[in-house]
């Protein structure tokens, strides 16, 4: 079992915006799977995926607990209700990966390359997510708190219905994001690189902007309202 990585944080700034809470995972001596595949309620503990070609692997509510996933291919996996706890994910890349209803604890996934990853219904609970690229990104219905995207590329990700709690966005671009009926709670967009919201900006309350996301969210904020701009 590794040391407790619960990390610092929950602070408020001086605007009020209380900071999200990150994962501090520092894992114990891991050893080297040499499985085949996965199996559906398998029992990960203190395991190191390293290239491991886990594509169209069948692991349906399994647990991966201090594990670490190093360049593994997820192309279609099924792990849908699996349970990440104290994990690490790097260079993880694939098409259509299934987390439905995964739950995801004190996890850092970094420089993913992925493509329509699965995760409505999710709860994610002390999440980093660094670098890399994801595209459609379902998190319908799902549960964010304490979780960062940081310096990541989120193409069409879909936060429709998803409930974010302390949920921070830094030096990321979201292109064509969906928060249609998302339900906010200190959520900071100031530092976005790129901000485009294709739906649901009037779901934006308990957000925090920027003075220059508001000149460039006006005209959806008014057609929101019904305000017609002209000169």
């Amino acid at each position: 079992m590794a040391a407790s990585r619960k990390a610092g944080g929950g602070k408020k700034s001086t605007t009020g915006v209380t900071a999200a809470r990150r994962p501090e995972v520092r894992l114990p001596p891991l050893v080297p799977y040499d499985g085949d595949g996965l199996e559906p309620d398998g029992d990960y503990d203190g395991v190191r995926f390293d290239g491991t070609d886990l594509a169209d692997a069948s692991g349906r509510g399994a647990r991966f607990m201090d594990c670490a996933l190093d360049g593994c291919a997820l192309d279609r996996a099924e792990l849908a209700r699996a349970r990440f706890i104290d994990a690490v994910l790097t260079g993880v890349r694939g098409v259509g990966t299934d987390l439905a209803e995964a739950s995801l604890r004190d996890v850092e996934v970094v420089d993913a390359r992925l493509g329509g990853v699965q995760l409505h219904g999710a709860v994610l609970e002390r999440v980093v997510v660094r670098g890399g690229k994801i595209d459609y990104l379902n998190l319908r219905k799902a549960r964010l708190k304490d979780v960062v995207f940081e310096g990541c590329v989120l193409s069409e990700p879909d936060f429709g219905d998803a409930h974010l709690v302390r949920v921070e966005f830094r030096d990321c671009v979201l292109k064509g994001a969906d928060f249609s009926g998302a339900r906010m709670e200190s959520v900071d967009l100031r530092a976005v690189a790129e901000l485009d919201i294709a739906r649901g900006v009037d779901r934006l309350a308990g957000a925090v902007i920027s003075p220059l996301q508001l000149m460039e969210l006006a005209p959806a904020f008014a057609a929101q309202i019904g305000v017609r701009v002209e000169a």
